[in-house]
């Protein structure tokens, strides 16, 4: 297939900018992936959804403030988008500029606070924290919730804690696992309450995630690399349930990556690295029955993976269907469940 095959047109008030009042309140289309059925419902119809020995698989990756303001010291404006953090004191990072900063020039952040760029990688600088502060310190005191591209606001201090799953724990992600935003504790405990069994992945979501497609031809694309890892005891769980006769259900595309990037030998096995698994029409999955997952950009990879989960056609009349019923789309945006 070709990425033009992925494209669509969406209003531009349908980007949903903030989120709603309350987690659960979204929409939810919800399609049959082998009939590609659809029914318009409410988030919290997933409970009637599940069943019992069902397992949902959550990303627990936590979103890092990886956005920094600073100057060059020529007084150049710098943005800075940490991408990986690699030690407490170095780091690889997007930098916006009217010109590149050169290596070993210093940059000036906000509240006295400096960072040193000491080369590159590719398109990233690598840069070096030197003083007292770790990287996550500075972040901490300095930085700004990374908010997508598409989101034309500046972030605010609800981000802080809507751009963030109940469940995050591992720091490390530029950018929220987005299916995992609608849940709240109370809806969690519901389903436990229901004899649904939970588990957690980690994929520390790069910014990699809204790059675009640059080529017609998908076998030419070279996929963005985001760390990732499953525990043993997910391995276990997943292979309990599915003794019982229950659905792996994946909480998010980045929860699917991870589940079948450690299943690359055709068994789920624990293990953690690098994935740069590109998920088209024609992949056949090893661990995930259903998915919960958010509208995705046109000719984006996420489009092409849930395509490759739920079928093309099937895929692109659901989207036409949201969009003539006015769903909310991208990350502050509705649900889709696919079974």
């Amino acid at each position: 297939m070709r990425k033009s095959d992925f494209d669509y047109y969406l209003p531009e008030h349908l980007i949903a900018q903030k989120p709603l009042a309350e987690r659960i309140a979204s929409r939810m289309l919800s399609m049959n992936k082998h009939s590609g059925a659809i029914k318009d419902l409410y988030f919290i119809d997933l409970i009637d959804l599940m069943n019992k020995d069902d397992l949902l698989v959550l990303n627990d990756t936590k979103v890092i403030p990886a956005r920094l303001y600073g100057n060059k010291q020529t007084g150049g404006k710098v943005e800075i988008l940490i991408e990986r953090i690699l030690d407490e004191h170095h780091a690889l990072a997007h930098i916006r500029s009217s010109k590149s900063p050169k290596p070993d020039s210093v940059i000036k952040l906000d509240n006295g606070f400096s960072c040193r760029v000491t080369g590159r990688e590719n398109d990233l600088f690598c840069l070096d924290v030197s003083d007292d502060n770790t990287v996550l310190d500075l972040l901490d005191q300095i930085g700004h919730i990374p908010l997508p591209p598409y989101i034309t606001r500046a972030d605010d201090k609800d981000d802080l804690t809507r751009y963030q799953t109940v469940f995050a724990k591992q720091q490390g992600a530029v950018a929220a696992p987005t299916a995992g935003l609608h849940f709240d504790q109370n809806t969690i405990n519901q389903l436990e309450a229901k004899g649904v069994n939970k588990a957690f992945v980690t994929l520390h979501v790069g910014s990699g995630t809204f790059r675009p497609v640059k080529v017609e031809n998908l076998s030419e694309h070279v996929m963005h690399k985001e760390y990732f890892s499953v525990e043993q005891t997910t391995v276990d769980a997943v292979q309990q349930t599915k003794e019982n006769g229950g659905r792996i259900i994946a909480v998010g595309t980045t929860a699917v990556r991870a589940l079948e990037s450690a299943s690359c030998s055709g068994q789920l096995t624990a293990g953690f690295g690098d994935t740069d698994l590109f998920i088209t029409p024609g992949y056949k999955f090893k661990s995930v029955d259903a998915m919960l997952t958010n509208f995705h950009l046109p000719e984006s990879t996420l489009l092409m993976l849930i395509s490759a989960f739920a079928g093309y056609e099937h895929v692109m009349n659901a989207y036409q269907h949201a969009i003539k019923q006015q769903y909310r789309f991208f990350s502050y945006g509705d649900a889709m469940f696919l079974s």
